[in-house]
């Protein structure tokens, strides 16, 4: 029994000396609070809403659907839909496409497909889409831009990662601002395919080529809502990382009166 009373006694020795440690680390802000680190994993539950919806939008390619208009000699007509990497061009059956449209599509419908990636991220030549001729330095530098905002979202994400196993409050800011960053970048180059968008159409057309119609996709407002999302679990971040005397002087807890 003195052995049995002894072993327990050691135990419950440990865990007062190891919960007494991590007081004294809290207290010099080594270690986080459990309430700061339930609000630091609420907010990156949204952040990985917004990384999730970033990844879809920039790896597949309904960012723009480009449609031609309805021919009444032909029983098939032609859409393409396009994204920062490839482009799809298909040729659909006008029975299946909706009677009150006046163009090709949509591109979801099934038909004949031919996806190619871009050649100007290889060899630097300029794509056709129905005998327009791409400007690839926009789109390029959408593609770029876009890459830079997953790489910076990345290294917000492994910030966080460090605050939560580690403690390290300090990266909490650092992570804050590549959030932000991120958003900021992903918002950027949708602004800058759009540009490229309408740079393909105002360009120099031959006299053969189909008039087309274009309506933005999916893809696009994916990308759109991943930004803000960034930008706002950025901010809650930064928010977080703000010491706590400004706020406990505007909103003080109940029970602390004012003398």
């Amino acid at each position: 029994m003195m052995m049995w009373s002894n072993f327990f006694m050691q135990e419950e020795d440990r865990r007062r000396a190891a919960a007494g440690r991590r007081r004294a680390q809290v207290q010099q802000g080594v270690l986080l609070t459990p309430e700061q680190e339930g609000k630091i994993k609420l907010v990156l539950l949204l952040v990985t809403v917004g990384a999730t919806m970033a990844v879809l939008a920039v790896g597949t390619e309904f960012w723009v659907e480009l449609n031609a208009y309805k021919a009444n000699s032909s029983a098939v007509c032609e859409a393409a839909h396009l994204g920062l990497w490839k482009v799809c061009t298909k040729r659909l059956w006008l029975a299946d496409v909706p009677a009150g449209r006046e163009t090709c599509g949509p591109a979801e419908l099934p038909g004949e497909a031919n996806c190619t990636y871009f050649k100007f991220f290889t060899t630097g030549e300029n794509a056709r889409i129905f005998q327009r001729i791409t400007k690839k330095e926009v789109n390029i530098a959408a593609a770029v831009i876009a890459v830079l905002g997953l790489a910076v979202m990345a290294l917000g994400c492994l910030c966080i990662i460090m605050v939560l196993s580690k403690g390290a409050e300090f990266l909490l800011r650092v992570g804050a601002v590549c959030f932000v960053l991120s958003g900021l970048l992903l918002l950027v180059s949708l602004e800058v395919f759009r540009h490229a968008v309408r740079a393909l159409l105002q360009g120099p057309e031959p006299a053969s080529a189909p008039r087309l119609a274009y309506e933005y996709s999916w893809s696009l407002g994916c990308g759109a809502g991943a930004g803000l999302i960034l930008l706002l679990g950025g901010g809650c971040f930064l928010l977080l990382s703000l010491p706590s005397w400004p706020w406990e002087s505007l909103c003080p807890k109940r029970g602390h009166r004012a003398a």
